[in-house]
């Protein structure tokens, strides 16, 4: 055999190992792996759609949403006909809440597809969406919207005599209360509607009351627990607690944002975590995620799960809730912790997030998106965001922001993190996220930090996901997943 038979074939044999790993670590849900391989792949063949939407399956996996939408259209700009590359720009578009670019392709993959159910699905759900923005922006007007506290009359709701469960005592949240709650939610049984409007009018009242940028000092022997990302996993959330002792005024918490969506049980965490607000307001603290929004609620799980366990109304009073969360929380004032991370310009100062005006649906850019989106990356300087909003920053950015605030770093959570947390920019970035095998399927562990106003060094302590029986026996009796991502679907 010849020197350029001998090239060929060891190059014809490196390519389909690559296919190869590239297959396996799909069947192995390592994405991160899958993402690696494709990409030596298409290095070695730049011109094949299939690599590229395979690739972009992979960043929808891992909720690189900017990344999904560029490598669905680069499929598409090589093969204009693949339909597979429709369906992806399709649902990364749906995920960026673009969704009259997602109908666009929907209506392709229909029309080439007429037959397939699946996908017609889709494309009535998203046509769903569409509509519904274009009435709601027709029946807008400049006046005050009215809040839904206004319309409500808790006092003359009824508890049926049949009801069992739980109640708030003369009104308020007690230490028994919320045991019985946790319980009660364990053995997946809802508490009164009462009882809920109880908790988001009283926690709403809380919340407006506290600025954007939260304060607080712990003394020398204090300590506190941060918790990330929890997104509607209630049985990890109990775990948190049976580890790390219950919230007491001995023993605070801050829960870094995304406290909903993707999980089944999401009103089950944000009901318990607003209940503990107003047990310990001062020693238990929540901040604002970029799931705490109406376009990820609608998306990713939590308004259908509000609707289906309570009634529109409720998700509209959530939706008002959610947008007196404060954005960050500063910790003697040396430790900076939201939950996306850094700003897309310099100059950004901690007086400039005291004076966001939060209450509203987060903008498209600015302060504000930066503190719910943005991401760390390894190299210095900007770049354009993996999720297709804010941006990803590097260590330069990071030291520049920490010098010119006298900060000593910062914590932030948005991300799955294998190992639970993450320790990046020469220690200065923390990222931690407590939602151990998210969806089910990442198989990572979850994280939460204790820092001690001593030192203010972090400990981190890992756990595992809880595997329940009546848990897992529930969902497979409703059918469900605990990773509720409806309508945004991978194909």
């Amino acid at each position: 055999m010849s020197l350029n038979a001998l090239i060929i074939v060891s190059a014809l044999s490196f390519y389909f190992g690559v296919i190869v790993q590239c297959d396996v670590c799909f069947s192995d849900k390592d994405y991160e792996n899958a993402i690696k391989y494709y990409s030596e792949a298409l290095e070695l063949n730049s011109s094949n759609a299939i690599y590229y939407s395979n690739r972009s399956l992979a960043y929808l996996r891992t909720e690189c949403y900017g990344y999904a939408l560029a490598d669905a259209t680069k499929a598409l700009e090589i093969d204009k006909n693949y339909i597979k590359g429709y369906y992806r720009r399709a649902t990364s578009n749906m995920a960026l809440g673009k969704f009259k670019a997602a109908l666009k392709d929907y209506e392709t993959v229909v029309r080439v597809r007429p037959n397939d159910k699946d996908a017609r699905m889709k494309y009535q759900e998203c046509n769903k969406i569409v509509k519904q923005k274009a009435f709601e922006r027709a029946i807008a007007s400049d006046e005050i919207k009215k809040s839904v506290v206004d319309s409500l009359d808790i006092e003359n709701m009824t508890i049926e005599d049949d009801y069992d469960g739980p109640k708030l005592e003369d009104g308020k949240v007690t230490l028994t209360f919320m045991k019985e709650m946790m319980d009660w939610f364990k053995d997946q049984k809802k508490l009164h509607r009462k009882c809920a409007y109880q908790i988001l009018v009283q926690v709403k009242d809380v919340l407006s009351k506290l600025p954007s940028l939260v304060e607080i000092t712990l003394k020398e022997a204090e300590k506190i627990t941060i918790c990330g990302d929890t997104h509607g996993q209630y049985y990890d959330l109990l775990n948190i607690f049976k580890l790390n002792g219950l919230p007491s005024e001995t023993n605070p918490y801050l829960f870094n944002g995304d406290f909903v969506d993707r999980g089944s049980f999401s009103l089950e965490v944000i009901l318990t975590l607003f209940g503990f607000k107003l047990l310990y307001p001062d020693n238990f603290h929540l901040l604002r995620g970029n799931h705490e929004t109406d376009n990820m609620n609608q998306m990713y799980g939590f308004e259908g799960e509000v609707k289906a366990k309570y009634t529109a109304q409720m998700f509209q009073l959530f939706s008002e809730v959610f947008q007196w969360l404060p954005l960050a929380q500063c910790i003697n004032s040396k430790v900076l912790v939201m939950h996306g991370g850094l700003f897309s310009e310099d100059g950004v100062t901690l007086e400039d997030l005291r004076k966001i005006e939060r209450n509203r649906q987060p903008p498209d850019s600015g302060p504000m998106c930066d503190l719910l989106w943005s991401d760390p990356q390894p190299q210095n300087g900007r770049s354009v965001s993996k999720r297709g909003v804010s941006c990803q920053f590097g260590p330069d950015v990071t030291e520049r922001f920490l010098d010119q605030n006298k900060l000593d770093y910062i914590v932030r959570s948005h991300e799955v993190k294998a190992e639970g947390y993450e320790v990046t920019h020469s220690g200065k970035c923390i990222t931690v996220f407590s939602a151990p095998n998210y969806c089910d399927q990442m198989g990572n562990k979850g994280a939460y930090i204790h820092l001690r106003g001593s030192d203010l060094k972090p400990e981190f302590h890992q756990f595992t996901a809880v595997v329940s029986i009546l848990y897992s026996k529930s969902l497979y009796l409703l059918g469900l997943s605990s990773c509720v991502v409806s309508p945004i679907w991978l194909w």
